[in-house]
């Protein structure tokens, strides 16, 4: 199953237009969409509107991979299941969003390999019709690294950070 979701805050119609179309084209149904508050019902597979986060998790944890929005939630949820994440970020000019950070975010996850960004339609499209070389993450554990909790324990404990950590 393709998990696919815009997040909680706002419609995100062209990505799941996008996701609805291709499905269209290639007769693929074993999709599930959290569509958030938007009025655009896809006709090629089920969607709802908002899931409980239980329902959430639980969709990611049971989907061969997810297809984003660039909200962190989303991406963090998918990476701690070390699932595949396709990302295409709200765009500012396309007034999704009021500004270019999910752009941006796209961009530095793709950098650092953890995501596969796209950021129009004819990519996703693209993407999708290459769905083998879409690549699993690394699980992201859902809790700090023992290295990362001694080091802020040090720097609230003295107000400095310990020799060899860049501050």
């Amino acid at each position: 199953m393709i998990f696919i979701t815009v997040g909680t805050q706002g419609p995100f119609d062209r990505l799941v237009r996008a996701v609805d179309d291709w499905a269209g084209q290639t007769g693929r149904r074993d999709l599930f969409a959290q569509v958030g508050p938007s009025d655009y019902s896809p006709k090629q597979f089920k969607a709802k509107q908002f899931l409980h986060p239980d329902e959430f998790r639980a969709s990611v944890e049971t989907s061969e991979f997810t297809i984003a929005h660039a909200g962190m939630g989303s991406i963090i949820t998918a990476l701690e299941f070390g699932k595949r994440v396709i990302v295409m970020p709200r765009r500012c000019n396309l007034r999704e969003h009021r500004n270019d950070h999910q752009v941006a975010t796209a961009e530095r996850l793709s950098q650092l390999g953890l995501v596969q960004a796209v950021f129009d339609e004819a990519e996703l499209h693209q993407l999708l019709n290459r769905l083998e070389v879409a690549k699993a993450a690394d699980r992201l554990s859902a809790t700090a690294s023992p290295q990362l909790l001694s080091v802020l324990r040090s720097f609230v404990k003295t107000g400095t950070l310990p020799m060899g950590v860049p501050a």
